[in-house]
């Protein structure tokens, strides 16, 4: 193994092999002070790979002056590579990059201690397993540098790639061919004969086409990678490392194993295995590499080109099988911080907020009022980004409680709280859900946060403009339709009435006196009655407001439904409330009329009422089918969308307006699947205060 064994033809290659590369190396290092960030380090390179082929047909392609040389040469151009990332001192900015080059620098290292062990292993079986051990450590390098080199050339900016493109051809020639001849080495266990001989064409073809590249006129360098690419490269960088450090455990286990090799071998592939299937689909373990590859190789966290493209995609696909437009706002906010959920709050009549949307988000249980007034007010004036994280851990000590409410402290998976704001007014707060790897955010999440927030605040506010406007529209119509008919009604009345004088003066018969009489009355009770309540939409009639026994009522009410549904007004004290009788009666035949349309035959509708401060509370619950947060938001109180047959579908709308014309809020909770909550909360009449006599509430049967 120490003796020229190569043929003529070879022979004459190896020289060319040689000269070509110290050629090339000279010139190089007489044009350094040009290029003094590569061309030192090539010409090095070139150098070490002319002494290992003049050493493979000197001493013999086996030598150990030629295995190390080989090393030496793969360690002479990892160094070259990194410097050719070293461009106006980028390579300071690319963490990961150095971590990579000193691991295969210690992958090459091992080579040569290897080669040194051989020559001092007297078994011939120790021998032949410490060279196919160092196979596998050259592997595993060809496999690194390859990376390094695809990063290298497809990372840089296009001015760039026109210097790089033949560097990086020349490195991708070389370790490729290695690749290849290195696997069939280890699979065969032993050199392959031709690929052997054309090895001594690599040095040749390297400086070939380095010769080419430098030759070229040079761009500037600016090396820019895309978010995708880097991660997908670090990723199979990874993989590769992985492979490479189970084969080398897998050969070191077989020659210290003895015996027990092939057991220890089987247990080991196992739990590799394990390992890699519990690990490499992670959500977690992706997300750290994500976020450490953009930490650490780009100076920006986000590329802002795809982000916006990503945000477009979201909020423009507007097509009717796609999400609501409040869903499709939440995912495009927790796009940005890869959140895996969201929930949308959106401020409700009196200025708190409450549930509007849900995106990937179900269970959690909200209370009707999310956020009281004053947190939205401090969201509103502040802007605040809120990190949920840093709130528990006490270092955001001047946010106030109320920003903060208890359901939000108790849910561990909420972290993060992004306001979305219009021309400084609060349209809503975006609750994110904790990533799979969770970090910090820092000014480059806020900044982007805050644009994102203010963006879709905008589509909020068209929404809102749009259902506003329709609504303006309907109700032009209705008026307009509402005028004739108490045109046509008035009229009806007046003639009934005078029909009902003119029978009073001039029926001869006593029986159809009667009959007539009674009949007309009736009529004409009921048409002014129904004029007086579409008289009522704009001011309530002018009624006046007066002591109300709230109880008394609700009995009075579950009487009239006793013939057609089971409502139970529960038992307890009166209270006294002040409002307008009659209005509050319509209001509440209304909520219960939904909620006995609402509710199976078996189930009861229940009516209560209590004291809450100065309030009358009322509630109407029932157990139906229940309702959406955004059916309750959208459609609930939007008058005509009915979603009864020949519904006007302003009845819930008319008792909001009626309870709030007499100073009072009108509130809802529902679930579905559950049932709904009608809350009611009137000014309560404090003191021992007696109820008119002209005020009686009796049953009336339906």
């Amino acid at each position: 193994m120490n003796g020229p064994v190569v043929g003529p033809l070879e022979l004459v290659a190896y020289l060319l092999s040689a000269l070509g590369p110290l050629v090339l190396a000279t010139w190089l290092l007489a044009r350094r002070a040009q290029n003094a960030w590569s061309h030192g380090a090539t010409a090095t390179a070139l150098a070490t790979m002319a002494a290992w082929a003049l050493a493979r047909p000197v001493f013999g392609p086996d030598a150990m002056s030629a295995r190390l040389l080989l090393s030496a040469s793969y360690l002479a151009w990892l160094w070259a590579l990194y410097r050719m990332f070293a461009r106006d001192g980028r390579h300071e900015s690319l963490g990961p990059i150095r971590p990579v080059v000193l691991a295969l620098g210690f992958v090459g290292l091992m080579q040569i201690a290897l080669a040194l062990a051989v020559v001092g292993e007297p078994s011939a079986a120790g021998t032949g397993e410490l060279v196919r051990l160092g196979i596998a450590f050259r592997l595993l390098f060809c496999a690194g540098a390859l990376v390094l080199v695809h990063n290298l050339y497809t990372g840089a900016s296009l001015a760039a790639r026109r210097e790089l493109r033949w560097p990086a051809a020349a490195m991708a020639l070389m370790w490729f061919y290695d690749l290849n001849f290195q696997t069939l080495a280890f699979l065969e266990q032993g050199l392959h004969a031709t690929l052997a001989g054309f090895r001594a064409l690599i040095p040749l073809a390297v400086t070939l086409l380095l010769a080419i590249g430098a030759l070229q006129r040079t761009p500037e360098q600016a090396f820019s990678p895309s978010r995708a690419f880097a991660f997908r490269s670090i990723s199979l960088l990874v993989i590769a490392g992985y492979f490479g450090l189970m084969v080398v455990a897998f050969r070191g286990i077989a020659i210290a194993g003895g015996e027990t090799a092939g057991l220890l071998q089987i247990a080991f592939l196992v739990v590799a295995s394990a390992g890699a299937l519990a690990l490499l689909p992670s959500k977690r373990l992706r997300g750290w590499l994500h976020v450490t590859v953009t930490k650490n190789l780009f100076q920006h966290r986000y590329d802002y080109r795809e982000e916006w493209l990503r945000f477009t995609r979201t909020m423009g696909d507007g097509d009717a099988g796609t999400m609501p437009l409040r869903e499709r706002v939440i995912q495009a906010v927790a796009d940005v911080t890869d959140s895996p959920a969201g929930l949308l709050l959106a401020p409700g009549e009196y200025g708190s907020l409450s549930l509007a949307a849900r995106w990937q988000w179900p269970g959690t249980e909200i209370p009707a009022e999310a956020m009281d007034v004053a947190g939205a007010r401090f969201f509103a004036d502040s802007q605040f980004i809120l990190d949920l994280d840093h709130w528990r851990a006490g270092k955001n000590e001047d946010i106030p409680d109320a920003a903060v409410p208890r359901w939000l402290v108790d849910e561990a998976r909420a972290w993060a709280m992004v306001p979305l704001l219009h021309y400084d007014r609060l349209l809503g707060i975006v609750v994110l859900a904790r990533p799979a790897y969770s970090r910090t955010l820092d000014w480059e999440d806020f900044d982007l946060l805050r644009v994102v927030g203010r963006q879709l605040a905008s589509y909020l506010a068209e929404e809102a403009s749009q259902d506003a406007l329709g609504e303006a529209q309907r109700f032009d119509e209705f008026n307009r339709r509402i005028a004739f008919v108490m045109h046509d009604i008035k009229n009806l009345a007046s003639q009934l009435s005078l029909l009902a004088r003119n029978a009073e003066k001039h029926a001869d018969k006593p029986a159809f006196r009667a009959d007539m009489l009674v009949t007309l009355r009736n009529s004409s009770d009921k048409l002014n009655t129904l004029l007086a309540r579409l008289g009522r939409y704009g001011g309530q009639g002018g009624e006046q407001v007066g002591p109300v026994p709230v109880r008394s009522l609700l009995q009075s009410i579950a009487e009239r439904y006793r013939a057609q549904h089971a409502v139970i007004a529960l038992p307890g004290g009166e209270f006294i409330a002040l409002a307008q009788p009659d209005a509050l009666d319509q209001a509440l035949v209304h909520l219960v009329q939904n909620a006995v349309d609402a509710s199976r035959d078996d189930t009861a509708v229940l009516l209560d009422a209590r004291s809450e401060g100065m309030d009358v509370v009322i509630e109407v619950n029932d157990s139906g089918s229940g309702m959406s947060p955004e059916f309750v938001r959208t459609t609930l109180f939007k008058p005509f969308h009915s979603s009864k047959p020949g519904g006007f579908g302003i009845g819930a709308y008319e008792a909001r307006e009626t309870i709030r014309a007499m100073g009072g809020k009108l509130e809802v909770e529902s679930r579905e699947g559950l049932g709904t909550r009608f809350v009611v909360r009137l000014p309560r009449l404090l003191g021992d205060v007696r109820i008119p006599a002209s005020y009686n509430v009796k049953a009336e049967v339906a």
